[in-house]
């Protein structure tokens, strides 16, 4: 059987006039069986040429399985029928990883944080709890359907 998952690779100039950038992209289909291996691709292409921190590595890996997660399951309803796209702009600097569903979105600011003795056991708000911290900095589009996390280069 061959994966599912397309990945495309194009070197374009950057949106920030920082110079050359690098684009990923990655469509795959609401089924958290393909996380993994969307993972392993996107990390792959982001950090290739580069001499990664460990740290880095980790804190990419992490983001964007949670953040998969988070569309796949929360946004799309893992209804098959609908996708997730992945776009990784890498600059000098920094990588930036948009993740979009094609869920009816939600409001972030809702989301709180599970750090109370109360809701340590609550599913709700761990994932995006994880991506805030580990990431430099995240936005989300006004619908709440995409998120954007961006790693700074160490």
């Amino acid at each position: 059987m061959t994966s599912p998952l397309r990945i495309c690779v194009r070197r374009s100039s950057a949106s920030d006039a920082s110079g050359a950038a690098t684009l990923v992209t990655l469509r795959l289909p609401s089924d958290v069986n393909c996380i993994e291996e969307a993972v392993e691709l996107v990390t792959r292409h982001c950090l290739a040429g580069h001499q990664a921190a460990q740290t880095t590595r980790f804190r990419l890996r992490v983001v964007l399985s949670e953040a998969l997660s988070n569309a796949i399951v929360q946004g799309n309803r893992e209804d098959r029928t609908k996708w997730v796209d992945v776009r990784a702009e890498l600059v000098p600097d920094a990588i930036r990883v948009w993740v979009t569903d094609e869920g009816a979105g939600f409001d972030p600011d809702s989301v709180p944080e599970p750090i109370k003795r109360e809701q340590l056991d609550e599913a709700r708000g761990r994932g995006l709890y994880l991506i805030r911290k580990l990431v430099d900095a995240v936005q989300f589009n006004e619908r709440g359907n995409s998120i954007c996390m961006i790693l700074r280069r160490h």
